[in-house]
């Protein structure tokens, strides 16, 4: 762990961290599905209702004190995101339906004769409002393959569908299911030179690594602060010369002024309180690691930088624990010097025992993984995973080595075959990597 990185200090500040489940200390290793948050986010929740309870454009105390609330919220998350505009950025209630809410009012712009691009890499909230828009507006529909060797995304298979008539190319960030990052930058590069927009998928990388807009080139980005120590709240930034040349289905007295224009009925007020203070929980971060950082983004690059340590560390552990365990396969990259090309998120599966049987397993000894198709439906189809999915463990920064150890451990335990089994441990360099116990096990 590198020394600038106190992470007693950190898990200080999330009171879930300190839970126990019948006498063992909880690890939460469900960060993919949502992290934990720290206590100045609940207090800011807390707060925000005790203090400032009030609807929008009120002339009185306690609205223009919500309001004020709200602008600081969206000055944050424009910080978070890399934009220089905080009225592009606007909260919904998740990222799905935000996104079901931008699908419909970029389907009124199609004709036919448009294609838009999906991945089957990704959580099927970034597939399934496209596939409905496309259906509605009478457009054609082209998947990008996964490589199934690595469970990553095809970009050959993604640049061949890319043609003169594709209108849009919805992405990841970051795989849910199998932990990859894509290169969002060159792919918005090539969907660009075809005339395509690029809406992005956040999701699942916020936590792990600084998104940037600007560097990505995207002209829409969603994501969700649940899964960056925040509350259930759904973020949606856009180019705004596109957010406001798009109609959103919206009421008659709404504003047609960005933000307001995409946040459609009453907000969550104490919610959008809260993401404020988890970003601010990560610049803090960022500002006790460098004291010099001149603003919030400077201090928010630093907190990343230093949070992207720890996790390589964690991942490394996790996938060197991982490979050493008996029948279970890893569906993601496994080659330790690619180890950049992915977050520390595992999916596996064990050759008799079911990732429900797993997760229960790890459960009884107060480990906190998750079983199942992670809503990443179009990904565990595409690699033969159904019905069952995959085992999930995913990490964050607040993770310690010592709980990867434990978890390694346990997950040892419960495939462990039967007594007098010699384990025969295998070593890939990537793909799937698959372990049989005994010289008679497997094919």
């Amino acid at each position: 762990m590198t020394d600038r990185f106190d992470l007693d200090a950190i898990r200080s500040q999330f009171p879930a961290l300190s839970r126990t489940v019948d006498g063992h200390r909880a690890v939460f290793l469900d960060g993919a599905a949502g992290s934990q948050v720290p206590a100045r986010v609940a207090l800011a929740v807390s707060d925000y209702l005790r203090d400032t309870n009030a609807n929008h454009g009120g002339p009185f105390a306690t609205s223009i004190e919500s309001d004020a609330v709200l602008d600081s919220a969206h000055r944050a998350a424009a910080d978070f995101l890399g934009s220089s505009d905080p009225d592009t950025v606007a909260f919904g209630s998740n990222m799905t339906t935000l996104t079901l809410a931008v699908s419909r009012a970029l389907a009124a712009t199609w004709n036919p004769g448009d294609r838009i691009l999906v991945s089957q890499l990704d959580h099927d909230a970034n597939v399934t409002p496209w596939v409905l828009a496309a259906r509605d507006a009478g457009v054609a529909v082209d998947h990008a393959a996964i490589d199934p060797a690595t469970a990553t995304l095809d970009l050959d298979d993604l640049r061949s569908h890319l043609t003169d008539s594709t209108r849009l190319v919805a992405i990841a960030a970051a795989s849910n299911l199998s932990g990859s990052v894509n290169p969002v930058a060159e792919i918005t590069r090539i969907a660009h030179q075809v005339g395509a927009l690029v809406f992005v998928d956040a999701v699942h990388l916020a936590p792990h690594r600084l998104l940037d807009v600007v560097d990505w080139d995207c002209d829409l980005l969603a994501c969700s602060a649940y899964k960056f120590f925040g509350p259930h709240v759904g973020l949606l930034w856009g180019r705004r010369e596109l957010l406001e040349s798009l109609e959103p289905y919206k009421l008659r007295p709404a504003t047609d002024e960005l933000p307001g224009k995409w946040m459609t009925g009453t907000g969550n007020h104490e919610g959008i309180a809260g993401v404020g203070a988890a970003i601010e929980y990560l610049a803090d971060l960022g500002r006790e690691l460098d004291p010099q950082a001149q603003s919030r983004r400077q201090a928010l690059v630093s907190a990343f930088e230093a949070i992207g340590e720890h996790e390589r560390e964690l991942s490394l552990a996790l996938l060197e624990g991982l490979i050493g365990l008996d029948g279970i396969t890893i569906h993601g990259i496994t080659d330790p010097r690619q180890i950049d090309h992915r977050v520390a998120t595992y999916s596996i599966t064990h050759q008799q025992r079911t990732p429900l049987e797993l997760a229960e397993g790890l459960a009884a000894r107060g480990i906190f993984t998750w079983p199942g198709n992670h809503y990443a439906l179009p990904a565990t189809e595409a690699l033969g995973l159904e019905p069952h999915g995959t085992l999930r463990i995913s990490a964050l920064h607040y993770n310690t080595l010592e709980e990867i150890e434990r978890t390694v451990g346990v997950l040892g335990e419960l495939v462990s075959g039967p007594p007098g089994g010699q384990i025969r441990r295998r070593r890939t360099t990537d793909g799937p990597c698959s372990i049989s116990n005994g010289p008679h096990a497997g094919a």
